[in-house]
């Protein structure tokens, strides 16, 4: 079974209650069984997001929580995946796409994955298909 790409959209609302993704991430969490993936650079736009000093115990726990997961699979950072995302990101001017998606892009391509776990309509542009509704 291929893996399902966790993005920063699904993690953000997972995290917080206030979000109206909020219910649909937390069904999708509960729900899935099978294996997960994200990136490193997912996990640092997570973490920028939860920068303030009263988020950043958030971050923790949501870290160690990822950590423990069985069904997740962190991509580390490398060289060649920046490079290709960032060739995307220059590519692409027509598309307020980030550098962090088109490095999810590129990671997506190289494991041969089509589901990510977002509501970020530029991963439909991009040709992937998103599981939660489009914000």
């Amino acid at each position: 079974m291929k893996p399902v790409f966790c993005d920063t959209f699904f993690f953000l609302a997972a995290i917080n209650p206030a979000d109206e993704s909020h219910d649909e991430a937390l069904s999708w969490s509960n729900a899935c069984d099978g294996p997960l993936l994200t990136t490193i650079w997912v996990i640092t736009e997570v973490a920028d997001a939860l920068a303030g000093r009263q988020d950043r115990r958030v971050f923790e726990a949501f870290y160690q929580t990822l950590q423990t997961d069985k069904r997740m699979r962190i991509v580390t950072a490398q060289q060649s995946q920046w490079e290709r995302g960032l060739t995307l990101y220059f590519q692409r001017p027509d598309k307020n796409w980030s550098l962090t998606d088109c490095i999810s892009f590129a990671v997506m391509k190289d494991e041969g994955l089509t589901d990510a776990l977002t509501g970020d309509r530029h991963f439909k542009q991009a040709g992937f298909t998103v599981l939660l509704s489009e914000k």
